[in-house]
């Protein structure tokens, strides 16, 4: 049985005075559906979300949600004036329940001097009231609030702190707890990760796994989206293409698709550029007419615009010299502030070309230990050594080195001499245009800021990075930039980061800060969690081989991604095995066939044969939706193989 939409979102567009942000943007969701909605910074992302709660208008189009339909929207930053305190805050998210109990209340106080028919009135409404209120779990309304406050990281020690002075991260934290909580239909979330850490992130998407409703997810942590969302919405120069699988699928098969356009885009200017020729030579000979004709048939062609691609920051990190074999050595060390230890290390030592990623959750002094090593903070005891020639270069969490009234072109000049046109050429490798170059400090974006905090690193020509979170504020496309940059880097890093994904492409060490003390682990992330005694799902990124180009745990080569998803070979029930083998066959083959059938509309659309057209596009519709059925039964099949043997890897 088909599932039931609950939302339809037709044709929208939205302009900011003359800025056309997107148009033509239609999509539906269905009930239960997990859907990742991506794209650049300044896409529009965030504007979707807010019409389609209801707090921002469309220029035109609509949105149809279905009747009775519950939506709750967290934004990415949230503000509390209150002094309710963090529990109080949380339970409002059960407002209706409560409210039902309150009445309860007052029915019991009020029936021991009702008459018998204001009697009757009272029980039955009671009797109305208890059963919606047991449905809705309002026994169960306290016991709730806590486990979900605890998995985003409260203690019960900060329950009775007032909202209004709690930090951003933490009002953030507390209203996807309310969002949680609220139990909606349809859950719109505008980055849920941010100033999450990595145990945090975990519970999370295991409570969003777990969830039925549905949801639709801006992220630009890509773990998360593989782990939570099952199709993917890409906002791309104004316009909205849906992609029938969760986000590591996606950039395929969005390769793929552009590939193939590219190519159609390609035969047709080959196609235009002989018939032109053809026109030139034949117009005014004995062929005139089948020049005539062919002009007739140029103009009538519906031309194919050449796909776009964003702008990525174009550099390499270089380092000015080589440093010798250690880079950096610490004695026992303990880093914080007076008397307040934050974070103890044992003799630890990074050797050059290492790269390490030092986590723990947040407030465990990962900040305060980097902040120590570049020798801004003095050691509470112990000290750090840097080895012979190694050059530091510091990326701060928050950029504090960026002066507010300066402006990407007058912090660049300062920090290096160059003239004002090489500046503006450097600048604009890091996406910095004709008068963003001139903008203040103070009005950059996060992701500008963040950008130019790039830009400074790299004049240091450092060969030791100590990198605080370098990805926040980046969207997914620059992410993956910078990952690259760092990948080729020919110096050794230590870096703190949230980003699994990130810190899987990335390091070769993990710092792990456990119980306040530093503990060194080898290999990457998913490493780590295997010596853990975690199972995590494959990287979703497994296609890929990170800097040793090989399983730093156990030796083996990594997954490869493969045309249509694969199951892992296990002997928990063989008739779930033989149909999940079957239906990936299916997946391979429709994907062939939907190839194939793209490329055939290519030739008829340049041979403008309206009926093949016509034919292929209905040949290739249903296609579509056999593959988009394929892709579901798949799911269904995995759920019950996890359910069965452990989680499936992750496509």
């Amino acid at each position: 049985m088909p599932a039931t939409t609950i939302l339809t979102v037709a044709d929208l567009a939205k302009t900011y005075v003359s800025d056309e942000i997107f148009a033509g943007v239609s999509f539906q969701l269905s009930e239960r559906e997990h859907v990742a909605l991506v794209g650049v910074n300044g896409a529009g992302k965030s504007t979707i979300l807010r019409i389609i709660a209801g707090l921002e208008h469309p220029n035109t189009g609509s949105v149809i949600h279905a009747t009775g339909l519950r939506i709750t929207y967290l934004p990415q930053e949230a503000r509390f004036t209150s002094d309710r305190s963090v529990p109080e805050e949380a339970r409002l998210a059960f407002a209706p329940v409560l409210a039902a109990s309150d009445r309860m209340r007052e029915i019991e106080a009020a029936m021991g001097a009702a008459p018998g028919a204001e009697l009757e009135a009272l029980l039955a409404e009671y009797d109305r009231l208890q059963t919606r209120f047991e449905a809705a779990g309002g026994y169960d309304v306290e016991h709730r609030t806590d486990e979900v406050l605890m998995g985003l990281g409260f203690a019960e020690a900060q329950f009775a702190e007032p909202v209004n002075r709690l930090s951003g991260g933490q009002k953030t934290r507390v209203a996807l707890a309310k969002a949680l909580l609220a139990d909606p239909d349809l859950l719109l979330l505008d980055e849920p990760t941010n100033h999450l850490d990595l145990e945090m992130l975990e519970w999370l998407e295991g409570f969003l796994r777990a969830w039925a409703g549905a949801c639709l997810v801006v992220s630009h942590d890509r773990y998360f989206l593989d782990r939570v969302t099952t199709r993917t919405l890409d906002l791309s120069f104004g316009r909205l293409e849906d992609y029938p699988a969760p986000y590591a699928r996606y950039l395929k098969l969005r390769e793929e698709r552009m590939a193939r356009r590219l190519q159609e885009y390609e035969e047709q200017q080959a196609f235009i550029a002989r018939t032109e020729e053809f026109i030139r030579k034949y117009k005014a000979g004995q062929r005139s007419k089948e020049a005539r004709g062919r002009q007739t048939r140029l103009e009538r062609l519906e031309r194919l615009e050449r796909p776009e691609e964003h702008a990525a920051v174009n550099v390499r990190m270089n380092a000015s010299v080589r440093s010798g074999r250690s880079v950096l050595h610490l004695t026992p060390v303990r880093a914080g502030y007076g008397a307040d230890v934050l974070v103890s290390t044992p003799e630890l030592t990074i050797e050059r070309g290492e790269r390490v990623g030092l986590i723990g959750p947040n407030g465990s002094g990962k900040t305060t230990l980097l902040r120590t090593l570049t020798g801004e903070l003095p050691a509470l005891k112990g000290r750090t050594q840097l080895g012979t020639n190694v050059k530091v270069g510091y990326y701060a969490q928050g950029h504090e080195g960026l002066p507010l009234d300066g402006t990407p072109l007058s912090i660049v000049l300062a920090a290096q001499p160059m003239g004002e046109e090489s500046a503006r050429t450097y600048l604009g490798r890091f996406l910095f245009s004709e008068d963003d170059v001139f903008k203040p400090v103070a009005a950059l974006s996060g992701g500008e800021r963040s950008r130019l905090a790039l830009a400074l690193l790299l004049l240091q020509q450092a060969n030791f990075l100590i990198l605080d979170e370098p990805t926040n504020h980046l969207d997914i496309r620059t992410r993956e930039t910078l990952e690259e940059m760092l990948a080729a880097f020919d110096g050794t890093i230590l870096f703190v980061s949230h980003d699994r994904f990130f810190i899987d492409r990335i390091a070769t060490r993990i710092w792990a800060i456990e119980g306040g003390t530093v503990k060194p682990y080898l290999g990457n992330y998913t490493d780590y969690q295997r010596q853990l005694g975690r199972r995590p799902e494959t990287h979703p990124d497994s296609s890929k081989e990170d800097a040793r180009g090989k399983d730093g745990a156990n030796g083996r080569e990594p997954v490869p991604a493969t045309s249509a998803p694969r199951a892992r070979s296990l002997s928990a029930d063989g008739r779930l095995q033989k149909s999940l083998t079957q239906i990936e066959r299916d997946i391979a083959r429709l994907e062939g066939k939907l190839n194939e059938l793209s490329d055939a509309l290519a030739v008829a659309g340049i041979d403008a044969d309206v009926d093949a057209v016509a034919r292929l596009g209905d040949e290739y519709e249903r296609a579509r939706v056999e593959l988009e059925r394929a892709y579901a039964r798949w799911e269904e099949l995995s759920a019950q193989f996890e359910a069965a043997a452990g989680p499936v890897p992750a496509r």
